[in-house]
This record gives structure tokens, C-alpha cells and sequence, in this order.
């Protein structure tokens, strides 16, 4: 085959240090659009961010290019240094070290962005700790809570 083709649709969920709620309305649309414009640089076609105050979604394609791990990194790394600058308090912001990833089927892409957009209300009844313990125990990945939190 002449070509190499691909279509990796990944979702990622990171949170803040300590979850602590850095992310607040009057900044969290920049910071999404930041971090989704880090990701298309990396030569992402597709990118979808949402969140809450505490944490972060992110659905991708990751193409062929790139590794997972250096898309998270650099997204993070980059996203960090841009919240520093949006307001004098924010210098001690910074995401917490670990994130998870997770596999999305094309065919399930369109759910996965409805989940990701629905953040706000989705929030309103579930923590960030049982929303990633969920994800965690649906795809069957196991963790110790002394060390998935940080």
C-alpha cells in the first residue's frame, strides 16, 4: 500500500492540581480554545474541549504522527503557561501530573462529544472522582486510589 492512513480518536481527561477550581467561567472558553489550537498545531484534524472548573475533556484524532503521551504532554505543558498569563492570581495554577486516555470507536465519536459539550449539567449530580473512577472501571483499567488523585 503506497499510503499510510489513520483515524485515532482519543479521549483524555486531566484535571487540575489538586482539582482545585482554577478554571472558572470568565477564563475556561480561552483555555479550552488554547489548548484545542495546541493540539491542531500538532496536526490534529479533529478537537473537541470541555470541562468544568476542576478538569478537562478532550476529544482528539491523533493521526499517525505523534504519540499519545507527547499530544497530553505538550497540551499541558503549553495550556499552563497561557492560564499564568490571563491573571496576576493564576501563577500558581498548573494540571496535575497523571491523566487518563482512552480509545473512541468512529462510531461512537458523536457521543463522545455530546458527553464532552454536556460537562456544565453532567457535573451537577457526578464529582470529577466518580466520573474518572467510571471511566477507569468501565474500560477496565486497574488503579490504586492512594495514587490516581495526586
Amino acid at each position: 500500500m503506497p499510503q499510510s492512513l489513520s483515524q485515532l480518536y482519543v479521549h483524555v481527561i486531566f484535571s487540575t492540581k489538586d482539582r482545585f477550581p482554577f478554571l472558572k467561567d470568565d477564563i475556561r472558553d480561552r483555555v479550552h480554545a488554547y489548548l484545542a489550537s495546541v493540539l491542531r498545531e500538532m496536526g490534529s484534524p479533529f478537537v473537541v474541549v470541555g470541562g468544568v472548573d476542576d478538569h478537562v475533556h478532550v476529544l482528539f484524532d491523533m493521526g499517525r504522527i505523534h504519540p499519545a503521551k507527547d499530544f497530553v504532554e505538550k497540551a499541558k505543558r503549553e495550556t499552563s503557561k497561557f492560564v499564568k498569563t490571563l491573571r496576576p492570581n493564576l501563577d500558581k495554577f498548573y494540571w496535575q501530573r497523571g491523566y487518563g486516555i482512552f480509545s473512541v470507536s468512529p462510531t461512537h465519536r458523536e457521543s463522545v462529544v455530546a458527553y464532552i459539550e454536556n460537562q456544565q449539567e453532567h457535573h451537577l449530580t457526578t464529582t470529577f472522582q466518580d466520573e474518572y473512577r467510571d471511566f477507569l472501571q468501565r474500560y477496565g483499567i486497574a488503579f490504586d486510589e492512594r495514587y490516581v488523585w495526586e
